[in-house]
C-alpha cells in the first residue's frame, strides 16, 4: 500500500473511532424529553452512596448510573423532586445529603461559623480599642528640659529674640 493510501486509511479509521465513541457517550440532558430539568440537576446535589466523597453525577459506578436513570424515570412519571429525594433518603439514609439540614444538630453547621466569626470580630475590636487607648494614656512622663539645653535649642532654631520663656 502506498503512503497516500495509508494516510487516507488511517484518517478514515480515526474518524470511525471518533464517531463510535461519540455515539457511545450520551449528551447531557439527552435522556427522556418528558423529564423535568430537576431530574438532571438532582444527581449534582446528592452524594453517591456508591462512591464516597463524590456526587451522584460524578460517580462512575454502574449502580450510580442506574440510580441516575431511575431518577429520570421517576421524573418522567410525574413525581416531584421532593418525593424522589424523600425516597432516596429513606433508601440510603442521610449520607447522600450534600449539605446538612438546617434543623436540630445540623443547624450547628450553619450557626457555629457565624458565631465564631462574630466572636473573632468582637475580640479584634476589643484588642484594637484597648491598644489605642493604652498608647495615649500610658505614654512616658514628660520632663521639663534643662534650661541650658533649652537655651541652646532656641539659639539653633532661631528662637525668641527677647529672651523670654516661650512657655
Amino acid at each position: 500500500m502506498s503512503a497516500p493510501a495509508r494516510t487516507v486509511c488511517s484518517a478514515l479509521l480515526a474518524l470511525a473511532a471518533f464517531a463510535a465513541s461519540a455515539a457511545e457517550a450520551p449528551a447531557p440532558h439527552a435522556g427522556d424529553a418528558n423529564a423535568p430539568s430537576w431530574a438532571y440537576d438532582l444527581p449534582n446535589d446528592l452524594l453517591s452512596p456508591f462512591c464516597p466523597g463524590r456526587t451522584l453525577a460524578d460517580c462512575p459506578s454502574p449502580d450510580a448510573a442506574s440510580l441516575r436513570m431511575w431518577i429520570l424515570v421517576q421524573a418522567a412519571a410525574g413525581r416531584t423532586r421532593d418525593d424522589v429525594e424523600q425516597e432516596l433518603y429513606q433508601r440510603y439514609g442521610e449520607v447522600i445529603r450534600s449539605a446538612p439540614k438546617a434543623e436540630g444538630f445540623g443547624a450547628a453547621a450553619y450557626w457555629i461559623p457565624a458565631a465564631v466569626f462574630a466572636g473573632g470580630g468582637a475580640l479584634v475590636g476589643w484588642f484594637l480599642r484597648r491598644a489605642t487607648r493604652r498608647g495615649a494614656a500610658d505614654g512616658p512622663p514628660v520632663r521639663p528640659l534643662d534650661p541650658e539645653v533649652e537655651r541652646k535649642l532656641d539659639e539653633l532654631l532661631g528662637g525668641d529674640d527677647d529672651g523670654e520663656d516661650a512657655r
